[in-house]
């Protein structure tokens, strides 16, 4: 095999590992914004959430375990940026809240966090809650007006 057919297996064979290297970099690059956008939902009764990761991770110092958690609602405390993760609709699979008002069924803590939105709203207003009486400020929103944009 001449020289010329070395140098071209190479550069292909480095051509193809670029790409692989690039194809699985961007599936696991994390967003600077996601989105809390959901195909459960049919309709958005209050503006879709946009999360500021980079804000929440570099900004304010939390651990991917602040706010991923295994079945028992333990904090993955190994995971690093670029790691794959479920999306939260993966396990808390009931689209939306739960029935409120004095006939909606009495449901326990379990049952409640099937429902997706009460688990967004319990992992998120929690750690906000938290911020706000450890600081003494209420500079985490805690509303929904404060989190959910106003429709467009």
């Amino acid at each position: 095999m001449g020289k010329k057919s070395l140098l071209l297996i190479a550069v292909i064979a480095g051509l193809a590992t670029l790409f692989i290297v690039a194809a699985i970099n961007a599936g696991t690059t994390v967003p600077d914004v996601i989105k809390m956008e959901n195909k459960a939902y049919e309709k958005h009764t209050k503006g879709i959430v946009e999360f500021s990761h980079k804000k929440h991770a570099v900004d304010y110092k939390a651990t991917c375990g602040d706010c991923h958690h295994n079945d028992k609602g333990e904090a993955l405390k190994d995971l690093k940026e670029g790691d794959n993760v479920q999306n939260c609709i993966e396990c808390h699979k009931k689209p939306g809240e739960k029935a409120k008002g004095k006939d909606a069924p009495k449901l326990s803590k379990k049952e409640e966090l099937e429902f997706h939105a009460e688990a967004l709203h319990e992992n998120c207003k929690g750690c906000h809650k938290e911020h706000n009486k450890k600081t003494g400020k209420k500079d985490a929103p805690e509303t929904c007006t404060k989190c959910h944009p106003g429709k467009e």
